[in-house]
């Protein structure tokens, strides 16, 4: 058995770039949720025994109380906030589990569900390729996987692409930086100086504080360390804000989890209200 974890805020952002633009019969931008059900049923059909789903109901989360700086809702598409709620209710109506977050963030729910049912399942698969989920891989038992790209990651493949383990990922992004979610990053730090280093010391508090003392050859290690010294409580702070929750309150238990079916009678009503006569009948097709 596997559970499949799936990332729905990213899965909204790449259906509303992605798929056609359309309207309701109200006149509602729905493309999105149009892309989002289509793309659902195709994963649905592969075979999904257990699936749970998070959207940022809310962009804005705890984070932002600690740090101004971090991603919000300025200058997202005002189209593509009003098909939050509509997402979320699509998923429900094909019977997927649902977890709408307004304190926490997505990947924090992604994040305790991959924590708290790893060791009761075959494998657990985080349907995203956003690099936060990278820390929760562990071999490939837990995995990432990019479903536009059709590629998965385990935690081979996390240090192949990060040069890092994935207990590492905060402290990398800590160093370099996250534009998606408004981390600058320690200045003069790169993706290559911080893999290997972090390759090395693993956690930011323990690289040494002198270049001398240093165990690993860097290009600029005298700049880094001096850096890092004047930035440290920035990067264990950004350090902090790229870690996921693994506490949030998920009522559901494992069961809860199982795909059933699409509940015919839910989804044909949404199709009916937002104009979807096309995937009307698609889950029995």
């Amino acid at each position: 058995m596997k559970l499949h974890l799936l990332d729905g805020t990213y899965e909204l952002f790449r259906s509303y770039f992605g798929a056609p633009k359309r309207k309701s019969p109200a006149g509602q931008e729905v493309g999105a949720i149009a892309g989002i059900i289509s793309s659902t049923i195709g994963l649905l059909g592969d075979g999904v025994t257990h699936i749970g789903a998070a959207f940022d109901t809310v962009i804005e989360s705890y984070r932002n109380d600690i740090y101004p700086g971090y991603k919000s809702s300025e200058g997202v598409p005002e189209e593509i906030l009003e098909q939050f709620p509509l997402a979320e209710r699509a998923m429900t109506a094909l019977g997927v589990t649902v977890w709408p977050m307004v304190e926490y963030e997505a990947d924090d729910a992604i994040g305790t569900a991959a924590h708290r049912w790893a060791g009761d399942v075959e494998q657990v698969v985080i349907m995203t390729p956003d690099k936060d989920l990278s820390q929760c891989v562990s071999g490939d038992h837990v995995i990432a996987f990019d479903r536009r790209k059709r590629e998965a990651r385990n935690e081979e493949g996390v240090w192949e692409k990060f040069g890092v383990a994935p207990a590492s990922i905060p402290d990398y992004l800590g160093l370099v930086g996250d534009s998606a979610d408004g981390l600058p990053g320690v200045p003069g730090w790169g993706a290559k100086s911080a893999s290997t280093v972090l390759a090395r010391y693993g956690h930011i508090e323990s690289i040494p504080l002198e270049a001398s003392l240093w165990q690993v050859n860097v290009r600029g290690a005298e700049r880094l360390v001096g850096s890092l010294r004047e930035h440290m409580a920035g990067a264990l702070l950004y350090r902090y804000l790229a870690t996921l929750r693994f506490d949030v309150p998920l009522e559901e238990k494992l069961s809860d989890l199982k795909w059933k079916g699409v509940p015919k009678a839910e989804y044909q009503a949404l199709c009916d209200e937002l104009g979807f006569d096309g995937l009307r009948e698609r889950p029995w097709a």
